[in-house]
């Protein structure tokens, strides 16, 4: 019996272990010696674990389960499947039947296809083919990408290739915590979070209406395409585009669209996914959508226009490259089953290809006097008074900021009030400020500090 540290038990259910060891014990009895073994399937309860909970959860086959714990224990036990050999095969030798390969550093068995099919079918022929399609193609852990088949080398047959389980679910069953992916050239998009709520974004309420729908779609799309049977009417996922100018509110919306429904937003970063090389830019794509396909990620790409910009008569090679990616990312962003958010500040400059795949566009208007108002009410300091000589009023009317450019002026004359001992924010310290976000815009403005 193989022996497994007890420390594992809190987050692995050792009865799901002790079947797999069952499981490859009968099927080297009956191959090699003739013995016909029953194994009983565990009876998986809600035991805690991520292991188990993630099995009920997603209903996973006896078939599915096993795949499963075939790529996890590696990880676990490194001679759990040399020690149950040995002693069936006592003299050692080679047993291509079993497959499984070695690692560069990894000493123990690293399972192959060709082990799923062996524990599964033997050898026997019509259930090995029938397991065969079943394992690299229909299965759900492998359309998912939770587990993954390794690319063989040519020549070589597909069930050689090693099975691996994915790092984010490797380090969930065996920790506890989900792995979030890092910004890197395999994942060009960065996780935003906000610790804002609703109540501090400003925005008209057509534009608040617009995103509820988005609300709706994120609460209620399992409903509508599974229970009311619409997945073969209408296109997986969601695509909106957020226009208007900068700092009118639309990542902080993305971010309290993730932050208020559970779910990850990642900003993707196009200056690592645009290349000049040609194919660069797709494959440096294709990972992005590959990672995040069935992670129910919100991916929220920022001044979008440098990748999603309007396709051009072809003059030359280049051109011809360009209007490839644009097709590239239309057929991307339309078999995405996810919230795709695309932003920009002008929405002609989003090619019409996109625009008429677009669930919903959603236009960021500047704020007016009432929305301003509400804007410096909620960003000036609740404890701290401004000089008499100046009023939130005043303010509003007199200068056509964004939420953001508020901030700013706000950060800047608070910031001045402290260092220069003030128990006010001066009237030349809030004006400072906004000249300040006109200058940096390009704008000129006439201010009497």
């Amino acid at each position: 019996m193989v022996v497994i540290d007890k420390k594992i038990n809190s987050l692995i259910n050792l009865e799901l272990i002790k079947y797999l060891e069952n499981r490859v014990r009968a099927r080297l009895l009956y191959e090699l010696r003739e013995e016909v073994v029953e194994v009983i399937e565990p009876e998986i309860e809600k035991d805690g674990t991520f292991l188990s909970d993630f099995i009920i959860r997603n209903k996973l086959s006896n078939y599915e389960v096993i795949l499963l714990l075939l790529t996890l224990i590696p990880h676990l036990v490194p001679n759990f499947y040399t020690k149950i050999i040995e002693e069936y095969i006592p003299q050692g030798g080679e047993f291509p039947e079993f497959g499984g390969v070695k690692g560069k550093s990894y000493r123990g068995i690293l399972p192959t296809v060709e082990t799923a099919l062996y524990i599964l079918s033997g050898n026997y022929i019509v259930n090995r083919l029938l397991n065969r399609a079943y394992i690299l193609y229909e299965n759900r852990l492998i359309k998912n990408k939770i587990i993954v088949v390794e690319k063989v080398s040519e020549g070589e047959p597909l069930t050689s290739a090693k099975l691996i389980l994915s790092e984010e679910y490797t380090h969930l069953f065996l920790t506890g915590e989900e792995l979030k992916p890092q910004l890197s050239q395999d994942f060009p998009a960065s996780l935003i979070t906000t610790n804002l709520a609703w109540e501090d974004l400003v925005l008209q309420e057509k534009t608040l209406n617009d995103v509820k729908e988005i609300e709706n779609w994120l609460a209620y799309k399992e409903i509508l395409m599974n229970d009311w049977g619409m997945a073969s009417k209408i296109k997986p996922g969601y695509r909106v585009l957020f226009c208007g100018l900068p700092g009118t509110g639309k990542t902080l919306t993305a971010g309290l669209l993730g932050k208020h429904t559970g779910k990850d937003v990642y900003r993707v970063d196009l200056s690592m996914v645009v290349s000049k090389y040609i194919g660069e830019t797709e494959k440096n794509l294709s990972k992005l959508f590959d990672k995040s396909i069935n992670k129910d990620w919100i991916l929220f790409f920022d001044e979008a226009d440098a990748i999603f910009g309007k396709r051009t008569g072809v003059r030359d090679a280049h051109d011809k490259y360009a209007n490839q990616e644009v097709s590239y990312l239309l057929q991307r962003i339309e078999a995405h089953p996810g919230l795709i958010i695309l932003a920009s500040n002008f929405k002609n400059n989003i090619d019409t290809a996109f625009t008429r795949r677009f669930n919903n566009i959603i236009e960021f208007e500047t704020p007016n006097y009432d929305e301003r108002l509400l804007l410096w009410k909620n960003n000036l300091p609740k404890n701290v008074e401004l000089e008499e000589s100046i009023t939130i009023e005043e303010l509003a009317k007199k200068f056509n900021l964004t939420g953001a450019n508020i901030v700013n002026v706000v950060q800047y004359a608070c910031l001045k009030t402290i260092g220069s001992n003030e128990n006010k924010i001066l009237r030349q310290y809030i004006l400072e400020g906004v000249k300040r976000e006109y200058t940096k815009e390009g704008k000129t403005i006439n201010i009497k500090l």
